[in-house]
């Protein structure tokens, strides 16, 4: 075979081959990228992204969160294929028909329904929150939140459309006072802009709430990193919630509220100095509507008074009444070198939610049956200027297996974290913690084994996940130093407790002995001092008395 000529391309060849590309269009050759690399994850992740949205949309109208999550297996619409139905699969999603060799496994078809009783979504926003890539109200905003970038629930109805080419169906009503609206559309990734399809006023019996359904191939599968795993600790970390779940079978499970208190409501905070970089720090400059300096500094961040701006100003050789767009790159430099050497009171905390020491417990207690439970809320630490609360709970004992490792329930912002194990710092926190010091097996770089159950929930304004599908928590040292200390604090409580039962059960088998031989000590000094019957039990008496006294004391 002749060598192939290799062709030779000019600069403007070259050129007019370069062309933008868009977010959705990136996003759909990289869907891995968002968690949607497999039907069984996808199906997770679509479940997930609308799940958040309500928990986030009811507490922030101040409801109740009352959520329902349906998934339906759908009949085949592929007319003139002849393609097996949900009878034909071998009962994980995958076809029983045997395929030629590449080509590809054929997954079922699922309807994913989430409705919620919060305030609803004007129709006219309906479009750009469900068919716009980066499109939300939280990127910007520094508090505690479930969503950050604003692309989970759009990208869910993006994969919907590509492996179905079935529109987002949405229904929406903002008040009881206002109808109902149905709308359907699809996302055109070539603009990265919503496409309506129909836009209609509908009967609903919800005085308010949003109801989103997706239609997408995916793969149903119980286990570790099942949706039915994702639903069952979504309800351990949000006690408040009331949560009803179909699962593809039709069966109904029900995970009532264990509180009807809210969370704390977190107020958005301004950034914190120590959290800004030098690009940051140019744009908020050039970005501002401050006409000095000094009140950028007060009133762009938070932490920042009156002497704390003097000296950051004194310190940059910078003058006060400045116009912060006229600085050029060196006095920025100097800004945010001084920034870095002053000292600047940590971040208000206001702006968390942690879930609570007595509301860890109470989900751990409903969602896990053991004999011992403990829980520990750190203080709120700091992060590249980002505060953040850690917090641990453990349940121990009971009917969970003795002889297997023990399980991890990882939450960041009160979600679920099933993916990713080993790439995230809350695994290799509890992994480099020393469990054996707590009365607990342990082998050189593993899991603790026993019956044991380890939560670990972060809360933050901004939660460092590795990648944007959000499955795993970067390894900050500062976030690893509390998780450390949080699991050492209950770890000292676990100890005392499995203590105490080991003193117990070494003192019921003490007695024990007691009560089976001195029975027969009565018997060998009757017969050897020749006593009576009423003489040997007053023996017997007399020393089952003596040893249990000797045996407390």
């Amino acid at each position: 075979m002749p060598p192939r000529t290799r062709t030779t391309g000019t600069a403007e060849s070259l050129a007019t081959k370069q062309r933008e590309i868009s977010i959705s269009e990136f996003f759909t050759k990289n869907r891995h990228l968002l968690g949607f690399d497999s039907p069984a994850k996808a199906l997770l992740t679509t479940i997930k992204e609308a799940v958040d949205n309500s928990l986030d949309a009811c507490e922030e109208s101040g409801n109740a969160p009352r959520i329902r999550v349906e998934i339906r297996p759908e009949k085949d619409t592929f007319k003139g294929l002849d393609l097996p139905s949900l009878a034909d699969t071998n009962g994980n999603g995958k076809a029983k028909t045997k395929a030629g060799r590449g080509a590809p496994v054929r997954e079922e078809i699922y309807r994913i329904v989430v409705e919620d009783n919060g305030p609803g979504i004007l129709p006219a926003q309906v479009p750009k929150i469900f068919g716009k890539l980066l499109y939300g109200s939280k990127f910007h905003s520094l508090k505690q939140s479930r969503g950050q970038q604003g692309i989970g629930i759009s990208a869910a109805g993006m994969y919907g459309q590509l492996t179905t080419g079935k529109p987002v169906t949405v229904y929406t009503r903002p008040g009881k006072d206002k109808p109902a609206h149905r709308l359907t559309l699809h996302l055109d990734t070539k603009k990265n802009e919503p496409v309506v399809l129909s836009d209609d006023e509908t009967i609903w019996e919800k005085d308010h709430g949003t109801r989103v359904e997706i239609i997408l191939t995916g793969s149903y599968k119980r286990g570790q990193h099942s949706v039915d795993t994702y639903l069952e600790q979504t309800a351990i970390a949000n006690p408040h919630l009331h949560l009803t779940y179909v699962d593809p079978k039709g069966e109904e499970h029900i995970y009532a509220n264990a509180t009807e208190d809210l969370p704390a409501e977190a107020h958005e905070i301004q950034p914190h100095p120590y959290g800004v970089e030098l690009g940051l720090l140019a744009r908020m400059l050039k970005d501002t509507k401050c006409r000095n300096l000094s009140s950028f500094l007060k009133e762009e961040f938070c932490r920042v008074g009156v002497k704390t701006c003097d000296l950051i100003l004194t310190t940059a050789n910078l003058a006060p009444r400045k116009n912060p767009k006229r600085l050029v790159q060196d006095d920025i430099r100097h800004l945010l070198d001084a920034i870095a050497v002053t000292r600047i009171a940590s971040p208000p905390t206001d702006c968390l939610s942690p879930i609570g020491e007595e509301l860890v417990m109470a989900g751990l207690k409903s969602g896990v049956e053991a004999e011992f439970y403990t829980s520990v809320t750190r203080p709120a630490a700091v992060y590249r200027g980002n505060p953040f609360q850690v917090e641990v709970g453990l349940a121990y004992g009971g009917q969970l297996p003795g002889d297997e490792l023990a399980k991890v329930m990882r939450f960041a912002n009160r979600v679920p974290l099933l993916y990713q194990n080993s790439a995230c710092a809350v695994t290799k926190s509890v992994l480099t913690s020393n469990w054996r010091s707590y009365g607990l097996q342990q082998s050189r770089g593993a899991l603790p084994t026993g019956p044991l159950v380890i939560l670990v929930h972060i809360a933050s304004v901004w939660v460092p996940f590795t990648s944007e599908s959000k499955e795993a928590v970067a390894h900050y040292p500062e976030i690893i130093k509390e998780f450390k200390l949080a699991l050492q604090e209950a770890g000292r409580q676990l100890a005392r407790f499995v203590k105490r039962r080991q003193r117990e059960k070494e003192a019921a088998q003490k007695a024990s002995y007691i009560q089976k031989y001195i029975p027969h000590i009565g018997d060998a000094l009757q017969e050897i001092l020749t006593l009576e019957d009423p003489e040997r039990e007053d023996v017997i008496t007399t020393l089952t008395d003596t040893l249990e006294r000797s045996r407390k004391f």
